[in-house]
């Protein structure tokens, strides 16, 4: 065998080595990311699963926290408003009435009165602030923990109905950023899983079915509700 034809060989043979290492290298991360992106993410999943269950169910009596919720009313004192603008004035207003929650629904009445609403998951407040007369009618709405999880399931800090609305509570975009994280986590297992079918032949069949099944099923809630019937 001449130098040459060694030289092919070797060279060939680490190559081939290589690739090798590299398949290994990518089933053995596609697993992990697999095994530790579930785990991260199970009570996530949960939460929307069970949250999502009550959605669905609303006749179920533990769905029905709106009947069970807990209101009360108080009027408090407040001290003259350095700010002019509407978000700013609802800000300052939340500050002195030590109200936490993310801001919305903020109106300006003709009778001098100022409306908003601060939300957060299981609890709301209904601020109604009479500004010349240094005074705020606060109303306290509290739900139950199925109230809580159906709030986490819509939580978003914004309306779609307006679209200059932005997140101004820490709590919410970090839930909205957790949320993102879920929606490219879940996309991850998703083809990791994929991935790990694909590489057991002997399963290639009944996964494909399975496949085309999800396929054919989401296919007909996606388009088929919409053009067909």
């Amino acid at each position: 065998m001449t130098t040459r034809s060694v030289r092919r060989r070797y060279v060939g043979e680490t190559r081939s080595a290589l690739r090798h290492a590299g398949v290994r290298a990518v089933r053995i991360w596609n697993r992990r990311l697999h095994f530790y992106v579930g785990l991260y993410f199970l009570l996530f999943i949960w939460l929307f699963s069970i949250s999502g269950l009550l959605l669905n169910h609303s006749q179920w009596s533990v769905a029905q926290f709106w009947d069970k919720r807990e209101e009360s009313s108080s009027v408090l004192e407040i001290r003259a408003l350095s700010a002019t603008a509407d978000e700013a004035i609802a800000h300052e207003l939340s500050q002195q009435l030590g109200v936490v929650g993310e801001v919305g629904r903020i109106e300006r009445a003709e009778n001098g009165r100022f409306r908003l609403q601060v939300n957060r998951p299981g609890r709301t407040l209904q601020i109604e602030a009479d500004l010349a007369a240094r005074s705020a009618s606060v109303k306290e709405i509290t739900v139950n923990a199925a109230g809580v999880l159906d709030a986490l399931h819509r939580f978003t800090g914004v309306r779609v109905d307006d679209p200059k609305e932005q997140r101004d509570w820490l709590l919410t975009g970090l839930w909205s950023f957790a949320m993102d994280a879920l929606a490219v986590g879940l996309g991850i297992m998703v083809l990791s899983g994929v991935y790990m079918w694909f590489r057991l032949r002997k399963n290639r069949r009944a996964g494909l079915v399975a496949l085309s099944a999800g396929v054919v099923s989401c296919g007909f809630f996606v388009i088929g509700l919409t053009t067909l019937f």
